[in-house]
């Protein structure tokens, strides 16, 4: 069995669209991560830029299961002594909805330079209007609500 390996001016560009009311945040997450690696193609290389674009809309209204507005924190670190900020999912939701969606999927990202340009690919707003209409992105539905 012969192995190939696709180049990433190979790929032909693809949009893909997802409306984040639709689905659960974690879910949601690990279907557009698995796309801009190019794990969802026959041809996928794990060392080139085989993915597609991916658009967010409504991602304010993203859904999440359990007590996750009340439980889940965020961190970040100032670099300095006692710098260590945590923030509820509940202040970051009314503060900045976008990130929620953009952090999860890029953790889920490898931790690289690759994984760096495959996270530029992924457009996030907050609400249905996206300046990506002229790529004609497909919709994507949810499959488990």
């Amino acid at each position: 069995m012969k192995s190939s390996h696709i180049r990433a001016q190979d790929n032909e560009e693809r949009w893909y669209l997802y409306d984040a009311s639709e689905h659960v945040l974690g879910r949601l997450a690990a279907e557009i991560a698995m796309r801009l690696m190019g794990k969802d193609r026959p041809e996928y290389t794990p060392s080139e830029l085989g993915g597609a674009h991916v658009v967010v809309i409504q991602a304010d209204k993203v859904r999440m299961t359990g007590n996750k507005l009340e439980v889940k924190e965020y961190q970040k670190y100032s670099g300095y002594p006692g710098g260590l900020y945590r923030h509820s999912l509940d202040r970051v939701r009314e503060r900045r909805p976008r990130d929620i969606v953009k952090l999860a999927v890029r953790r889920m990202l490898p931790k690289t330079r690759l994984g760096k340009s495959m996270l530029s690919r992924l457009k996030v707003y907050g609400g249905e209007e996206h300046p990506h209409s002229a790529q004609q992105p497909s919709k994507v539905e949810a499959l488990l609500r």
